[in-house]
C-alpha cells in the first residue's frame, strides 16, 4: 500500500479504488432524560436542529429515542474539528444551560481523529475515543 496503513485509508465500494479518509469528525452521545423531562426536550431538539442546520461543517445531526423515552441518542458529524469547535461554542452560548437541564450525558463516543482542541474541550465528558480502521461509504 505505498507506506499507508488503514487508518490512512477510505475503502469504497468500488474496489479497488482506495481514497484517503476525511477529516470527518462524528459522534454519538448518549443521554437520559432527566424525569418529566421528555416533553421539554420535544420543544427543545426542533429549535437545535434549525439552529444546526444553518452552521458551516456541520454535516449531519440525527435524534433517536428509546420506546421508554428515558434514552435519547444525538449522532453529529462534522466536516472537520475546527467545524466540531464551533459548534459546542456556539452550543455553549445559545442551548447548554437549557439542553443540561432537560438531559444528563451517560456516554460519549467520538469518531475519527479529532484534533487537540476538541479532545480538551470534551475532556469533562469522559468520552470514548473510536480510530478508523476501515470500512466503505456509498
Amino acid at each position: 500500500m505505498g507506506g499507508l496503513s488503514l487508518a490512512d485509508l477510505e475503502l469504497t465500494s468500488a474496489p479497488p479504488t482506495l481514497f484517503f479518509m476525511t477529516e470527518n469528525v462524528n459522534f454519538l452521545l448518549e443521554l437520559a432524560v432527566n424525569p418529566g423531562r421528555f416533553e421539554d426536550l420535544k420543544a427543545l431538539m426542533p429549535e437545535l436542529v434549525e439552529a444546526n442546520r444553518k452552521e458551516v461543517g456541520m454535516l449531519t445531526q440525527e435524534w433517536a429515542i428509546s420506546d421508554d423515552q428515558q434514552v435519547c441518542h444525538i449522532y453529529e458529524r462534522f466536516q472537520d474539528s475546527a467545524a466540531l469547535m464551533t459548534h459546542m461554542q456556539l452550543f455553549g452560548e445559545n442551548f447548554a444551560k437549557r439542553f443540561f437541564e432537560i438531559l444528563k450525558p451517560t456516554r460519549i463516543v467520538v469518531y475519527g481523529t479529532p484534533g487537540v482542541e476538541v479532545k480538551d474541550a470534551l475532556a469533562a465528558f469522559n468520552p470514548v475515543y473510536m480510530g478508523p480502521l476501515g470500512g466503505f461509504r456509498k
